[in-house]
C-alpha cells in the first residue's frame, strides 16, 4: 500500500462533494466481476475499503441511492447530487459501517494501488495482473490476505470499539 501520512482527499467531477480519508484503508480491491465492469463502465472497479467513521465530508452531501448488487443483497451508492459521480458505496454485508471509496475519485489515486485482484475468473483477457500480485478467481478469506492491523481494525469496528 502506498499510503503515507498525508491525508487522501477526493471528490466528484463538479466539486460539489469533497471528502477526506483520515487513515489508510483496510484493503484496496481491484474487482473484475461482471457487475463491477457494468457498473463502472470499465474493465474493473478499484475500491478502497475503510471504516465510514474515517471518511470526513469536506463539502456537500452525497445522494444515497439503493441499487441491486452482485451478491443479491444490494448496495448503497453515495453520489454527488449534481454530477451524479459515485464517490463510494456501502455493501449490504457491512452496511454503512464500511465505505468502499472509488479510488478514481481521489485527487491522487496513484497512492492507492490494489492490494488484491478479486473475481479474476471474469477479468477481461487483455488485463495483465503483475507477477506476485495477490489474485483470486472469486472472493477470498480476509485472514489469508489482510494485514493483521486491518483485521484488528475491522474487529474493533464491528465490536463498536473503533475510533475515527
Amino acid at each position: 500500500m502506498s499510503f503515507d501520512n498525508r491525508p487522501l482527499e477526493g471528490g466528484c467531477t463538479c466539486g460539489g462533494v469533497r471528502y477526506r480519508m483520515t487513515s489508510k484503508p483496510l484493503i484496496v480491491h481491484c474487482c473484475h466481476c461482471r457487475w463491477c465492469q457494468r457498473e463502472s463502465g470499465a474493465s474493473f472497479a478499484l475500491n478502497a475499503m475503510i471504516e465510514t467513521n474515517r471518511v470526513t465530508l469536506l463539502r456537500g452531501r452525497p445522494l444515497l441511492e439503493a441499487i441491486p448488487s452482485f451478491s443479491g443483497k444490494g448496495q448503497t451508492i453515495a453520489r454527488c447530487p449534481d454530477c451524479l459521480i459515485a464517490v463510494w458505496s456501502h455493501y449490504a454485508g457491512g452496511g454503512d459501517t464500511f465505505a468502499y471509496i472509488r479510488v478514481g475519485t481521489l485527487d491522487e489515486p496513484d497512492r492507492l494501488p490494489p492490494d488484491i485482484h478479486i473475481f479474476t475468473s471474469t477479468k477481461q483477457p487483455w488485463v495483465v495482473i503483475p507477477d506476485g500480485m495477490p489474485a483470486v478467481p472469486e472472493y477470498y478469506s480476509r485472514e489469508a490476505y489482510w494485514p493483521q492491523s486491518s483485521l484488528e481494525r475491522r474487529q474493533a469496528m464491528l465490536a463498536g470499539r473503533s475510533k475515527p
